[in-house]
């Protein structure tokens, strides 16, 4: 009887033991200066990374504090991906040298800016101070491009599986599933905006010019006399003169640029002014990657079909 009870705790502590919650994988952690990366490490990495969002939506990445709590995560960082281009110079610096990680340093697998694996736009041939803050390297706002957010998942998987070669299988199959839902994904966006190339369009910031070569819209004109420099009366006047002659389909902001220059072109012109997410969290709703093409692109159609 005694063996047959010892049997039956046995059968028992087994059953528990399979029912029991299987323990959490070893995450990496990846430090993204801005959520449109720490979407893309998600989407390679699933649940084996742990990410971190350094600024949000209603956040210029351009101007951030190098606060403690930003210190204290870049410390436990196992990689770092970030825009580049100087987007980020003002404080990613800062919190390098105060966090002291050896393993996300520049030069190392650990440390990677999507401005250096995609084509940049906007190199300047020569920079002064009198053109604004116009940064050397070219247009840092590359993820408004799908096609620039492919070839950096493509590095993002190689960093990945490089720093943590165990799961490699994991992040590649990831990968390639993304991949293949990002062509299909691209080829129906590309569909649905065919009738806005071509179309004029004004926005606040030089942040939208990946988006703007990719749909072959016709930039006409920024509020910003200068990257960084906000819109003058005189600057406006002279906008709205040249709406007035040239077709412009939308005004277009971000969700941190200020509205009252965007709104007053509006009123006088009667052009829509129109806030695009930018980045994961511009909307409501917008979630993820998919997300943020999604009504970018169907933002701007309903303004061409005449639906706002």
């Amino acid at each position: 009887m005694r063996h047959l009870f010892c049997a039956v705790t046995l059968l028992a502590g087994l059953i528990l033991l399979l029912a029991a919650p299987a323990p959490a994988l070893a995450g990496m952690n990846v430090f993204a200066c801005e959520p449109e990366w720490a979407s893309l490490a998600e989407e390679v990495g699933g649940d084996l990374v742990d990410t971190f969002a350094a600024t949000n939506a209603s956040q210029d990445p351009h101007y951030i504090r190098a606060r403690p709590s930003l210190i204290a995560k870049m410390r436990k960082a196992d990689l770092v991906i970030c825009s580049g281009a100087s987007l980020e110079i003002g404080w990613l610096p800062v919190l390098f040298q105060k966090a002291g990680n050896a393993r996300a340093q520049p030069g190392g697998a650990g440390y990677l800016m999507a401005a250096e694996v995609v084509p940049v736009l906007e190199k300047p041939d020569t920079i002064d101070r009198s053109m604004g803050d116009v940064h050397p390297e070219g247009n840092p706002h590359v993820h408004l491009n799908p096609h620039n957010i492919l070839l950096v998942a493509g590095e993002l998987t190689n960093r990945l599986k490089t720093l943590d070669p165990s799961h490699a299988d994991h992040y590649q199959t990831r990968y390639e599933k993304f991949a293949a839902n990002w062509q299909q994904s691209i080829s129906r966006w590309e569909a649905s905006a065919a009738n806005l190339k071509g179309k004029g369009i004004i926005t606040h910031h030089s942040a939208w010019s990946y988006l703007i070569d990719w749909l072959g819209l016709d930039l006409v004109n920024t509020l910003e006399p200068k990257p960084g420099i906000p819109a003058s009366t005189g600057h406006l006047e002279s906008l709205l003169q040249q709406v007035r002659e040239t077709p412009v389909l939308a005004i277009v902001r971000s969700p941190y640029a200020p509205d009252k220059a965007s709104e007053w072109l509006s009123a006088k012109s009667g052009i829509p002014a129109v806030v695009l997410p930018y980045t994961i969290g511009g909307e409501a709703g917008v979630t993820d990657l998919f997300d943020l093409f999604d009504r970018s692109i169907n933002h701007l159609t309903e303004i061409s079909d005449g639906k706002r």
